[in-house]
């Protein structure tokens, strides 16, 4: 498929409405191989998990351990009880989350 058929398709999309006028524009410069649309909503793609990872910090108020769990609350969203659930249920199957929450305890910092 070349850009032209692929730009075409891009716009038959966001005529129907799946695609929204940002992603269109996102979409179509990624296609065009041009990095130079600023828009005002950030992008949903890597970036932002990148940033989200980066702005990871232990919790010192909820915090059990390390506060590693209450970090991960705050970031995501959810709470922390399901957190160390989770953590808990994978320590117990897989045995590999107890290392996971060492190693986060270590090298993700306090608030």
């Amino acid at each position: 498929m070349n850009v032209s058929d692929e730009i075409k398709r891009l716009h038959e999309l966001h005529l129907a409405g799946a695609l929204t006028d940002v992603e269109f524009e996102r979409a179509k410069a990624k296609a065009l191989g041009t990095g130079a649309v600023n828009l005002d909503k950030p992008s949903s793609g890597g970036d932002d998990l990148v940033a989200e990872i980066g702005a990871l910090r232990r919790s010192r108020s909820d915090r059990w351990l390390g506060g590693v769990c209450g970090g991960l609350a705050k970031a995501s969203g959810m709470e922390a009880w399901i957190w160390r659930l989770v953590f808990v249920l994978f320590t117990l199957t897989f045995g590999f989350a107890l290392l996971i929450y060492l190693l986060m305890w270590i090298f993700v910092p306090e608030e």
